[in-house]
């Protein structure tokens, strides 16, 4: 018996239908084993010696493994063909040579394969060899850096910045790219400009636009019109002249096809065009890969989906351009070979491109096989794959300049674009679309005068032509800031720069708003003031290991460890050297010295230039209070004045500082006669009735989330403020029944039981009925903390578990979908769809979730264990796409050097890894 040793269940299914009953194939389900996340994992002083931990919910796979290689006559690793994959590899043979699995004489082969086909997989095992360790070595080499950055950093963080989570190697560099683009935002200074726009027309009537271009046979640059009168005055020059068409140029152009796709470009176009998040791709790139029903038979749709390269097969190459023959002709396939390489700095190109496994299967003939995502996604790759072997697209592309002679006496030059599509070509098939630019408004719409140029159909002009205004218009424009990230083109920025690697950007994007260190809105990554205060302290304390050039260096001797070109803890030694004295460096600093940095650095943010040119850092309330950043460990990160407590004026991070007390007047209550104001408190915004009056506090009211606090009117203000409402009298007590706002959500409440309601709208509406109903509920225990009845709404039903057990099934609960077997759940991480999780992603959500307990009532003591366990390796976790299954709370373990260490340093260690 061979038994073959995959990672997931659902490519092990497939495989095992592609070969014989001599073969036995098993999932390990990710990584096995992962560095304890705990002090002294890898040690330095020990030449980086690690300390490797098999996860509690890989317990009963390592034994199943075992069992199986036991009696087998060889074993057969065909992990993922990639550094991980590599490494699993690796952590597989460790533990079945500790376990003493491997009998003697036992032959162990590892293959790899591109794609999930019979074909792929059969070559594969035809062509066997050892474990790359070249590979092995950068794979250690980047955990070792990833878990040292996040084990000491991040304490590091948290005692100088409470409040603060963790960093980690490319996580701090990518938020750093989120933050610099917002202090650029920040910073811009808009300008006004102004445009001559014409609507001219031929002798035969036909109308087309044109734009003044030059002035005296100087060629006007963008901001040349700078104001009003300037631009009316031209106007008035040139209205009803004699146009005359000085010269027409035209030329043909070519529009070569894009490459097939590797991760990173993937990534971006899905994020374009289907509305993706990075992670939401690989997901459904992944079930593509791994394999799908396609009428019967599991099938691989598409090759591997974490790679740099752009290169495809041969057999490939010909199969999709025999396809472009057939389907739309001879003319439309490319007249050679096209071949193309990566312009992604540090681009490891060994392995294929994505492209669908079978270029006959086209997405019309599948989609009614997959779920919604899998089909465009599908598409998407086919397209693209398809369109990089066809022929160019051809242009004729047309200028034409036209001279008038102003009343002013000077010449003026308009210019007429525009273009023809005379062979469409690739542009049949796929056309990649535009990333940002920086736009200008137009009278609040945007400018997009230059693209239409390029596309629109000019009427046949000649030289000498005379020609006709329709309209001449002046029109305004103002320039605007770069545009804020997009999670394309953060990726797109990142793979520029050579940071990070394809199978570490959409965890990396994942973990900075699981951070909560920016969120997304409209697709656009804001960084949050918890992100932008780590992001400062590191550029003033640790600027070095955020550097761009550092990172991107440092990713490079990465890939030569895995060319075996450098030793890894050669490169380790290096790193720890300099990392340590830069630790060092700030041991003895101050809290208060790092928030005076933080308050220069962060000037321009937190505390914003006032209109009358006054400090804008004195305090509002006393006067002479000089205004600085705080830090809570309770609440975060607030501004408070330096006379505290004689002043205890407080406000946001960001909040409006430009009033006295910073609050926003939205009228008068009819019938105190006291303004309603909205007021920035420590927690938030918050809605009040009046100033306070000696110890009287005035009429307070949260704002619950849903309701903007920047737009929010006087009647909703009023609604809040006149809350709690009475629904009615209970029909058995005769008490009333009230609806309000409260700390834990809207309620309904009667005699002391409180049962929540769904949303802020019900506490307005609610009736007597359904809050009786409520009440009861809460009292007889049927209903959740929250007063309903505990809502299973199946979302997915995944099957099924491997191990037995019963179903696996994704569940909707009050605070989001779950995944659920044998009574452990574990939660849908945030941003993650649940409708693209497969059964891999449930189980190691599983399996993470009884590794800290779940499923289990833990005694007391355990659980404080447990939670000191949490550490900043989470982060490190964050640099790999498939994220290693998260080890279980150690045992404590005796050791000298632990024992020397002060009880304080421990204690504080501990809670920062906990904070991670």
């Amino acid at each position: 018996m061979n038994v073959v040793i995959v990672e997931s269940a659902a490519k092990a299914k497939t495989i095992n239908k592609y070969l014989g009953s001599n073969y036995k194939v098993l999932a390990s389900f990710g990584h096995v084993r992962d560095l304890p996340s705990k002090d002294g994992s890898v040690v330095p002083d020990k030449d980086f010696e690690m300390t490797w931990e098999i996860d509690g919910g890989s317990q009963k796979i390592i034994r199943e493994i075992a069992d199986a290689v036991k009696n087998a006559d060889k074993l057969i690793l065909a992990t993922d063909p990639d550094r991980e994959g590599e490494a699993i590899s690796w952590h597989l043979l460790e533990i079945l040579g500790q376990k003493k699995a491997l009998k003697k004489g036992l032959e162990i082969e590892r293959v790899a394969f591109n794609a999930v086909t019979k074909q792929a997989i059969l070559a594969a095992l035809a062509e066997p060899r050892q474990i790359d360790e070249p590979l092995v070595d950068a794979y250690l080499a980047r955990r070792a850096l990833d878990y040292l950055v996040g084990f000491t950093l991040s304490p590091v963080l948290w005692r100088k910045l409470p409040g603060a989570r963790s960093a980690g190697r490319v996580q701090s560099v990518a938020l750093r790219l989120v933050c610099d683009r917002e202090a650029e935002i920040e910073a811009f200074k808009t300008d006004e400009y102004w445009t001559i726009e014409a609507t001219l027309a031929t002798a035969k009537g036909e109308e087309f636009p044109a734009r003044l271009n030059a002035i005296g046979g100087e060629t006007l640059k963008k901001l040349g019109i700078k104001d009003e009168a300037t631009a009316f005055a031209i106007k008035r020059a040139i209205e009803k002249g004699e146009f005359r068409v000085v010269s027409v140029e035209s030329k043909d152009v070519k529009r070569n096809p894009y490459a097939p796709f590797a991760t990173s470009t993937l990534q971006m176009d899905a994020s374009r065009k289907l509305g993706f998040s990075a992670k939401q791709t690989m997901q459904v790139a992944q079930r593509l890969y791994e394999g799908v029903d396609v009428g019967g038979e599991t099938v691989g749709l598409i090759t591997y989906m974490r790679t740099d390269g752009v290169t495809i097969v041969p057999e490939a190459i010909n199969a999709i351009r025999g396809l472009v023959a057939r389907e739309y002709s001879q003319k439309y396939v490319a007249p050679f070979v096209r071949e193309y390489k990566t312009k992604a700095k540090n681009a490891q190109e060994a392995h294929e491109a994505i492209r669908p496994t079978d270029v006959t299967r086209k997405p019309s003939d599948v989609a009614r096989y997959l779920d919604k995502d899998q089909a465009r996604l599908y598409e998407l790759v086919w397209k693209r794959a398809v369109a990089s072997q066809m022929a160019s697209a051809e242009f004729k592309q047309t200028t034409a300049d036209i001279e008038i002679k102003g009343r002013d006496g000077k010449t003026y030059t308009l210019r007429a674009t525009g273009s023809v599509i005379q062979f469409d070509g690739f542009l049949k098939v796929y056309d990649e679309g535009r990333d940002d630019r920086v736009m200008t408004l137009n009278k609040g719409k945007e400018d997009t005068s230059e693209e239409e140029d390029t596309s629109r159909r000019l009427p046949q002009l000649r030289e000498g032509d005379r020609v006709t205004d329709r309209a001449i218009e002046a029109e305004q424009h103002f320039t605007q800031p770069p545009p804020r990230y997009s999670e394309a083109t953060l990726v797109k920025k990142m793979e520029e720069l050579g940071i990070g690697r394809p199978s570490t950007y959409a965890s990396t994007l994942a973990v900075l708003q699981e951070r909560d260190y920016v969120r997304i809105d409209k697709k656009r990554l804001i960084p949050e003031d918890k992100g932008r205060l780590v992001i400062a302290f590191l550029e003033s304390f640790f600027r070095k290991y955020v550097e761009f050039d550092f990172t991107a260096a440092l990713e490079e001797k990465l890939d030569l460890i895995s060319s075996g070109e450098m030793e890894y803890k050669e490169v380790l030694r290096d790193f720890w050297r300099d990392f340590t004295s830069a630790i060092d460096g700030i041991k003895d600093l101050r809290v208060g010295d790092v928030l005076e940095a933080l308050n220069e650095m962060l000037g321009p943010h937190i505390f914003p230039a006032k209109e009358d040119g006054s400090d804008p850092r004195a305090c509002p309330k006393c006067g002479t209070g000089r205004l600085s950043l705080k830090i809570s460990g309770k609440s975060g990160a607030f501004i408070g004045c330096g006379n505290y407590p004689d002043c205890k004026y407080t406000r946001q991070l960001t909040g409006d500082a430009s009033g006295a007390t910073g609050d926003r007047e939205l009228g008068f209550d009819p019938e105190t006669g006291l303004p309603v104001l909205v007021k920035s408190g420590r927690f938030g915004p918050y809605l009040q009735l009046g100033e306070a009056e000696g110890d009287e506090k005035p009429k307070r009211s949260s704002i619950p989330r849903g309701i903007d606090a920047a737009t929010i009117d006087f009647e909703k203000a009023m609604q809040l403020l006149s809350l709690p409402r009475e629904v009615g009298i209970h029909p058995e007590t005769g008490t009333p029944i009230l609806a309000g706002l409260g700390r834990y959500g809207p309620f309904v409440q009667h005699d002391g039981t409180y049962a929540n309601v769904d949303s802020i709208e019900d506490v307005f509406t609610i009736g007597l009925n359904r809050a009786v109903t409520l009440i009861a509920e809460k009292r007889a225990g049927k209903g959740n903390r929250f007063g309903r009845a505990a809502a299973k709404t199946v979302l997915k039903d995944l099957g099924e578990h491997p191990g037995g057990g019963g179903k696996i099934q994704v569940l909707e609960g009050k605070y989001g979908p779950y995944v659920s077997h044998d009574k452990v759940n574990a939660t849908v991480p945030k941003g993650t769809d649940p409708a693209t999780l497969t059964i891999d992603d449930a189980i190691r959500l599983l399996q993470e979730r009884i590794a800290k307990g779940g499923g289990k009532k833990p005694a007391r003591k355990a659980a404080g264990k447990a939670k000191s366990s949490k550490t900043a390796a989470a982060d490190a976790e964050a640099e790999g796409e498939k994220k290693p299954a998260k080890a279980k709370a150690a045992k404590p373990k005796s050791s000298t050097a632990a024992k020397a260490k002060p009880a304080a340093k421990k204690k504080a260690a501990s809670k920062a890894s906990t904070e991670s």
